[in-house]
């Protein structure tokens, strides 16, 4: 569990962290390198699941032996899919990049886009509570809850 008390925001009680495969914690099917060593990391405290439409057909092999559960999108509408299985769950923070990202964001505590080198769809943009650029940095905003409380306060 991550404990959060954010000035202007209230507290958060995280017990999840739900990312999105392609874009996000990966580029081109494989994972950005450092992801592992932080969501290792990060397991201590929240657990982890990965939610992808696996484009690339690469989730299981990239996510083999890291502590995540994975969840591969099977219905028709993914941004619906995504929302849905988030509130599911308590105390969310969640990160994407993507259009079907957008109902996820909108059900999680904290929601953090990652622009990075696939961009992010400006529909999901607009519903995050943070914009950084690349995976490590946001995973660090949660390894150093500091930063992460620094930027969200209000």
């Amino acid at each position: 569990m991550l404990a959060l008390t954010i000035p202007g925001r209230g507290q958060f009680t995280i017990h999840h962290l739900v990312l999105d495969f392609n874009g996000t914690i990966a580029f081109g099917g494989e994972l950005v390198p450092g992801v592992a060593e932080r969501i290792t990391l990060l397991s201590k405290d929240v657990e982890i699941h990965v939610i992808t439409a696996d484009t690339n057909g690469s989730v299981a092999g990239e996510c083999s032996g890291l502590p995540v559960n994975v969840h591969v999108l099977r219905s028709d509408d993914h941004t619906a899919e995504k929302g849905k299985f988030v509130r599911n769950l308590d105390g969310v923070i969640c990160m994407g990049n993507g259009a079907n990202d957008e109902a996820m964001f909108e059900a999680a505590e904290i929601a953090v886009a990652i622009t990075g080198r696939e961009g992010c769809a400006t529909a999901t943009l607009l519903k995050s509570d943070i914009v950084i650029e690349n995976i490590n940095d946001a995973l660090d905003l949660l390894l150093n809850p500091k930063r992460l409380i620094a930027t969200m306060r209000k």
